[in-house]
């Protein structure tokens, strides 16, 4: 696994989104192919909870959605923002996700699609301290705000 390096903003807090060595191989193509990405972890619906990956700035992030973190995939040069839904965060926030990929079709628009592709996550409870830490450390929302949920 691939650990994903914090984002400034987060500093030395526990990273709470990764990836796979083979999610960063369809990351690599992917971006070859569309340039800058970013995700947004669905909250449900249409898409399931299925992580959605679109070319960087085509999914309008909300001012109340929350940065979950930076992924630095090597090869890639620019960072790849994972974002998530207030509402979602509320229900994730003490879990690490672990954005996989695996062959099928993924849902909605996400670009991975055509590839035969599809990003899934993975996740565990973070550790009593990692979950305290995070707890009390404030999240960047999409309107720019730095706010503890």
């Amino acid at each position: 696994m691939s650990t994903a390096t914090s984002t400034p903003i987060y500093g030395t807090l526990p990273a709470r989104v990764e990836t796979t060595d083979a999610a960063n191989e369809l990351l690599r193509k992917l971006s070859g192919i569309h340039g800058p990405l970013m995700f947004h972890q669905s909250g449900g619906c249409c898409d399931g909870s299925a992580p959605m990956c679109y070319p960087a700035g085509e999914f309008r992030v909300g001012g109340a959605d929350v940065l979950l973190g930076e992924l630095f995939v090597e090869g890639i040069p620019e960072p790849i923002k994972v974002w998530i839904s207030l509402e979602q965060f509320e229900y994730w926030k003490h879990t690490h996700i672990t954005i996989d990929s695996v062959p099928g079709r993924g849902g909605g628009f996400s670009i991975e699609t055509p590839e035969g592709m599809r990003f899934i996550i993975r996740s565990r409870l973070f550790s009593d301290q990692d979950a305290l830490t995070l707890n009390e450390a404030p999240v960047l929302l999409g309107s720019g705000v730095l706010k503890v949920v």
